[in-house]
């Protein structure tokens, strides 16, 4: 399974934000969209990457929220991925870099979606849910042909 299956299913729907964005309108639109991060673009391109990890860093070091901007905040330096990328060696990188939130690039870097830790944990868990079911449906046939190859000699 490849990053662009998982995108398919989840849709691309994507929430950004400039990097001159005050923190707080930042959070605002994190609680009222429920989403757990926010790409940061400058000029089209990806230049951070701003989640409930770097909005609690600030809340733990100013004990509230600023209108400071979110580049002063937000990760420099995010996983990147693109549509070709295997599951589970995303899964792998995921874990490396500590990174709940990866967004996904294509070929030109233009962002074409976020996937988070959930999503790709959804997503295994339902391929292997259709393998099983697959397997079974198999092994249910192939038991059904033999008891009727049996039942008839």
């Amino acid at each position: 399974m490849r990053v662009a299956e998982v995108l398919q299913i989840k849709g691309n729907l994507l929430f950004t934000v400039g990097p001159d964005t005050p923190m707080r309108q930042a959070v605002r639109t994190m609680a009222e969209e429920d989403i757990g991060s926010l790409v940061v673009i400058e000029e089209g391109e990806i230049c951070g990457l701003l989640s409930f990890r770097e909005v609690m860093q600030l809340l733990n070091d100013k004990e509230r929220l600023t209108e400071e901007p979110v580049s002063l905040y937000m990760n420099t330096q995010p996983l990147l991925v693109t549509p070709d990328t295997e599951i589970d060696a995303l899964r792998r990188m995921m874990l490396e870099r500590h990174a709940r939130y990866v967004p996904v690039v294509n070929q030109s870097r233009e962002l074409m979606g976020v996937l988070s830790f959930y999503d790709v944990a959804k997503a295994v868990l339902e391929d292997k849910g259709f393998e099983n079911d697959m397997l079974r449906a198999y092994i249910s046939g192939s038991d059904r042909e033999r008891v009727t190859a049996e039942g008839s000699s």
